[in-house]
């Protein structure tokens, strides 16, 4: 499974999102030394399990989803979270 694969279905299985895009932005990081192969991803993630969470929280939940890939496969992680009501 990819790397991207991964994140997805950690992601799916945790917070049920409506949209979900993973972007593998490794390629703007060569050369950057420690992070030991691992990548640098964006996601942005609409899901109502954010809903009442503050943008700490959100960020926090995400992480946890992940958690097991940190920091084999993700070195960073770019986070934007909404609920549905913020996308519209």
């Amino acid at each position: 499974m990819d790397r991207i694969e991964a994140i997805r279905e950690r992601l799916t299985n945790q917070l049920n999102p409506t949209t979900l895009d993973i972007i593998d932005e490794s390629h703007l990081h060569v050369g950057h030394s420690g992070h030991g192969g691992a990548g640098h991803f964006a996601v942005a993630i609409t899901t109502e399990a954010f809903k009442g969470k503050s943008l700490i929280e959100r960020h926090r939940m995400v992480y946890l989803a992940v958690s097991d890939l940190m920091p084999s496969e993700i070195h960073a992680l770019s986070i934007k979270a909404f609920t549905e009501d913020e996308r519209e």
